[in-house]
């Protein structure tokens, strides 16, 4: 079994809530507690990059995680990242590894997921999310991919659609 890479990057998946004013903060990442409460026998190293909205991320964060992916010895690589960018981010990734390896296949299969209400309200669809991206990266030839509520999506026929909080397929 090939080893899996996580990179956490933030997002409503690891945002936690403050109950006596009502905002959601970072702290740290709740991928450890998930994988153990999913009993994942998959050999995962998680690695954190960043704990931040998505729609913070900048150019320079984008460039951080293409970089980490780039260097990653393992082949198959969850990213956890938010929903409002991740589509950005799959194609900024997607065309880094065209490019860095001169058009040619980079050998890597690189899925993206999040969730859309955070893992600490109990009632989150982060922890099916996690679970659907690491059978997906296991699986997919290599490739960047986004995983969200139970689909694959390829990264360049994907979006998320804001009226029913779900992604959906996009033509190509």
């Amino acid at each position: 079994m090939e080893p899996i890479r996580i990179f956490v990057t933030g997002g409503t998946f690891d945002k936690n809530y403050n109950e006596l004013t009502g905002e959601l903060f970072f702290n740290v990442s709740h991928l450890p507690e998930m994988l153990k409460l999913g009993r994942c026998n998959l050999d995962v190293e998680v690695s954190t990059l960043m704990m931040i909205d998505s729609l913070q991320m900048t150019d320079d964060d984008r460039q951080t995680i293409f970089e980490r992916c780039w260097n990653a010895p393992e082949r198959r690589i969850v990213i956890t990242h938010g929903t409002d960018t991740m589509v950005e981010t799959a194609g900024v990734l997607a065309r880094g590894m065209a490019g860095m390896d001169a058009g040619m296949d980079a050998g890597k299969t690189i899925v993206l997921t999040g969730a859309m209400i955070p893992y600490k309200f109990g009632s989150s669809d982060g922890l099916f999310n996690l679970g659907s991206a690491l059978a997906f990266a296991q699986t997919l030839p290599t490739g960047v991919y986004v995983a969200m509520n139970g689909r694959y999506f390829a990264w360049n026929q994907v979006r998320k659609n804001r009226q029913t909080g779900m992604f959906e397929v996009v033509p190509p």
